[in-house]
C-alpha cells in the first residue's frame, strides 16, 4: 500500500527529474532553485537567502533569528551532462524511482526537503537550516565554498546525503584535481612530421609518463591509491592532414592521504616540458569526516543491520566543511548507475532515510543538544 510520504517522496523527485538542471542550461538551475523555495516558503517563520556569485545561484534557509543553526542540511540541485537528446525524465519500476540524477542527487533532495519542511512542522523553534547549491558537479566553487567562505555560512554539524549507502556511512574521501595541460607548436604538414614539434604528441608523451608514474603508486588496497584520468583530449585543428599550433588535455587526479594538492602537483609538473602550461580548475586535499555515533545507532535500529564505514573515491561539497572542523554525516539511500540515463534509487531505502534523519533530528534539537 502506497503510503503518503512514499507518494511525496516520489513525485517531489520525478517534479525534479524534469528540470534539466546542468551548467549548460542556466535557465532551468534558476528554476529548480525557485522550485526549491517555494517548496522551502512552506514553513512558517523561515528566512530564505538568495545568493548567486558568477551567476551561480544557491539559497539557504534558517529560522529566523538564528544565524548559526546546530544543524545544516545541504544538497546539490545541479546534475552531470548527458546526451543533449537525453529526454529529463523519469518512471517507476520495480521499486525504483529511474531517471538522469535521481540518485545524484534529485532523490535525496527531495528527502532533505520533506525533513526540513516536517521538523520545522513538529519543533517550531528548531535550529535547523538547509542549503542548496547548483555547482557541486563543477566543483562547488561558488556554491558550497563560496557560502562558508564569503558569507561565512556555518553551524555545528552537516548533513549531506551524496555519499555512501544506507548502512555505508562515508569517513573519507580522496582528494581531487581537475586540471588542463596545454601545449603550443607551430602548425605544420602531417606529411612533413619533421619540420614541427607536434603539440598534440608532445601532451600525449607526457600523458604516458604521468601515467607511468601514477601505476607506480597502485595499491591491492580497495583501489585506495593515487588515480590518474585522462577524460579531454583537445585541439581546434579540423584537418586530418595537418599538424596543430595548440592542444591541451583535461585530466582528472584522485589521491588519499597522505599525498596532498601540492604533493601530487609536484609529480606531474616533472613531467611536463618547461614550455607547457598547467591550469588549475578545481583542487582540494582528502576529507577525514566524523559521523555522529548517535547516528551510527539510529541508522541500525532503523535498518535492523549494522552499519560500516565508507571510504570514498570521488569526492563532494563535504570537503568545505570539514576542512572548517565542522562534523559531516554521510550517508544515502541505496543508488546505482549514477550519471547515466539509466540512473535509479531505491524508494524503500528513500523512505528508511527520511526515518533515520528525522528520529535523529528529533533527538538533537527537540531541547537542544549541548553535545552538537
Amino acid at each position: 500500500m502506497t503510503t503518503e510520504l512514499r507518494r511525496r517522496l516520489v513525485e517531489l523527485t520525478r517534479d525534479l527529474v524534469t528540470m534539466k538542471t546542468t551548467e549548460f542550461h542556466p535557465e532551468e538551475i534558476n528554476r529548480c532553485i525557485e522550485f526549491v523555495k517555494n517548496h522551502l516558503e512552506e514553513s512558517d517563520d523561515i528566512d530564505i537567502r538568495y545568493y548567486s556569485p558568477a551567476g551561480v545561484p544557491s539559497l539557504v534557509a534558517l529560522p529566523q533569528g538564528i544565524t548559526k543553526p546546530n544543524i545544516l542540511l545541504n544538497a546539490h540541485l545541479d546534475v552531470v551532462s548527458l546526451a543533449e537528446e537525453v529526454p529529463y525524465r523519469s518512471f517507476v519500476k520495480d521499486g525504483k524511482i529511474i531517471g538522469p540524477g535521481v540518485g545524484d542527487m534529485k532523490g535525496e533532495l527531495a528527502i532533505l526537503l520533506e525533513v526540513f519542511r516536517n521538523i520545522h512542522a513538529e519543533i517550531p523553534d528548531a535550529s535547523l537550516g538547509i542549503a542548496i547549491t547548483s555547482d557541486e558537479e563543477r566543483g562547488g566553487e561558488h556554491g558550497i565554498k563560496y557560502l562558508f567562505e564569503k558569507e561565512g555560512v556555518r553551524c555545528n554539524l552537516a548533513i549531506i546525503p551524496d555519499s555512501g549507502s544506507l548502512n555505508e556511512i562515508t569517513i573519507e574521501e580522496k582528494g581531487v584535481i581537475h586540471m588542463v595541460i596545454s601545449a603550443e607548436g607551430e602548425a605544420g604538414h602531417a606529411s612533413r612530421p619533421w619540420m614541427v614539434e607536434n603539440p598534440l604528441e608532445r601532451i600525449s608523451d607526457s600523458i604516458y609518463q604521468i601515467r607511468s608514474c601514477f601505476k607506480q603508486m597502485e595499491s591491492d588496497n580497495d583501489n585506495w591509491h593515487p588515480t590518474f584520468a585522462t577524460t579531454i583530449i583537445h585541439t581546434d585543428n579540423e584537418a586530418i592532414n595537418r599538424i596543430p599550433e595548440k592542444a591541451e588535455a583535461h585530466c582528472d587526479i584522485r589521491f588519499p592521504s597522505p599525498h596532498t594538492v601540492d604533493s601530487v602537483l609536484s609529480i606531474i609538473k616533472s613531467h611536463l616540458d618547461e614550455d607547457m602550461s598547467l591550469k588549475l580548475i578545481v583542487s582540494s586535499n582528502p576529507s577525514h569526516l566524523s559521523p555522529d555515533p548517535l547516528f551510527v545507532q539510529i541508522t541500525e535500529e532503523i535498518t535492523g543491520k549494522p552499519t560500516t564505514f565508507f571510504r570514498a573515491h570521488g569526492g563532494s561539497d563535504a570537503r568545505f566543511i570539514s576542512s572548517l572542523d565542522i562534523p559531516v554525516i554521510m550517508s544515502r539511500p541505496i543508488v546505482g548507475d549514477t550519471h547515466s540515463v539509466h540512473e535509479w534509487i531505491d524508494i524503500d531505502s528513500m523512505e528508511t532515510l527520511y526515518h533515520i534523519y528525522m528520529k535523529y533530528l528529533r533527538k538533537k534539537l527537540f531541547k537542544g543538544d549541548a553535545t552538537l
